[in-house]
C-alpha cells in the first residue's frame, strides 16, 4: 500500500470514529525538540544513568542533583513548541464526537496545542509536589509562589510540612495513579479506534492499552517511523513522523467529512 493510500485509509477509519482513543509516546515530543528520557543525558549529564536519577532513593541521597537534572529537563520543555502532530490531534476534537489522549509524555505540549481531554499517565514535569504528599496525594506545590526560592540551591521545602518538594512525575519503582490508569483502561476498552503515535510499546502498563482496545474490537492505527511491538496488532501502520502524517490525515478527514 502506498503512503497516500494508507493516509486515505487512516482518515476513513478515524473520521468515522465515535470514540477515538489516542496513545502518545516520546516520539511525538521528540519532533518538537524534547529529547527522550535517555537522550536528555548530554553535556554535564552524560556521566549519569538517567534511570539512577529517577528514583525516590536517588532523591533521598542527593536531592539537589536530582532536582537540578529535572530543572535542566524543564528548561528543554519550556523552550519547545507543539509541532504539527500535536496540533493535528487537537484539531480532531473539532471533527469527532470524542477524542481522549492518553500520553506517556510528561511535557505540556498536548495542552499547549489545544487538546482538552488528556490523561497524563506519567505525571507532569512542570508541576511539583511534596515528597511525602503531606496534604494528600498529590500535594501540589506552586514553586514559583514560594518566597525566596532559588533554583540554584536545589529543591525548595514544602510550605506545609517542611519536607522536600519534588517533580510531579512517576519515578521508577512508583505506581501510576490508580485513578488515571483506570480511566485510561476504560477509554481504551470503549474505543472504536485507537490511534497510537510515537511509542515503541515497551513501557508498561501503557503498552498494554492498545491490546486491551484490540480485544474489545477497536481498530488500531499506528503512526511511528519505525515498527514496534504494537505494529503486530495494528490494522494500519504509517511509518513516518507524526508531524508529517497527522496533518495529512486531518486534511483528508476535512476533505471527505
Amino acid at each position: 500500500m502506498s503512503l497516500p493510500e494508507a493516509i486515505a485509509q487512516a482518515a476513513a477509519l478515524i473520521g468515522a470514529s465515535e470514540r477515538l482513543a489516542v496513545l502518545t509516546g516520546s516520539g511525538i515530543s521528540q519532533e518538537s525538540g524534547v529529547p527522550t528520557f535517555r537522550d536528555a543525558q548530554t553535556g554535564l549529564w552524560e556521566r549519569y544513568d538517567p534511570q539512577a536519577l529517577a528514583t525516590r532513593e536517588a532523591f533521598r541521597r542527593n536531592p539537589k542533583l536530582v532536582w537540578d537534572w529535572y530543572e535542566y529537563r524543564r528548561r528543554l520543555v519550556r523552550q519547545a513548541e507543539p509541532n504539527p502532530g500535536h496540533r493535528a490531534l487537537a484539531d480532531l476534537e473539532d471533527l469527532l464526537p470524542q477524542v481522549v489522549i492518553i500520553t506517556q509524555n510528561v511535557d505540556d505540549l498536548h495542552q499547549r496545542a489545544g487538546s482538552s481531554d488528556i490523561i497524563p499517565l506519567h505525571g507532569a514535569i512542570l508541576r511539583s509536589k511534596c515528597f511525602t504528599d503531606c496534604q494528600g496525594n498529590p500535594t501540589i506545590i506552586d514553586v514559583a509562589a514560594l518566597p525566596d526560592y532559588d533554583p540554584q540551591s536545589g529543591p525548595p521545602r514544602c510550605p506545609h510540612c517542611g519536607g522536600w518538594v519534588r517533580p510531579d512525575v512517576v519515578w521508577f519503582g512508583e505506581a501510576l495513579s490508580r485513578e488515571l490508569l483506570e480511566r485510561a483502561l476504560r477509554v481504551a476498552e470503549s474505543a472504536d479506534v485507537m490511534l497510537v503515535v510515537g511509542t515503541s510499546g515497551v513501557v508498561q502498563p501503557a503498552a498494554s492499552l492498545p491490546f486491551a482496545a484490540r480485544q474489545r474490537g477497536a481498530q488500531i492505527v499506528e503512526v511511528n517511523p519505525t515498527p514496534g511491538i504494537i505494529t503486530s496488532i495494528a490494522d494500519l501502520w504509517l511509518g513516518s513522523p507524526a508531524g508529517v502524517i497527522l496533518p495529512q490525515i486531518v486534511a483528508a478527514i476535512r476533505a471527505h467529512p
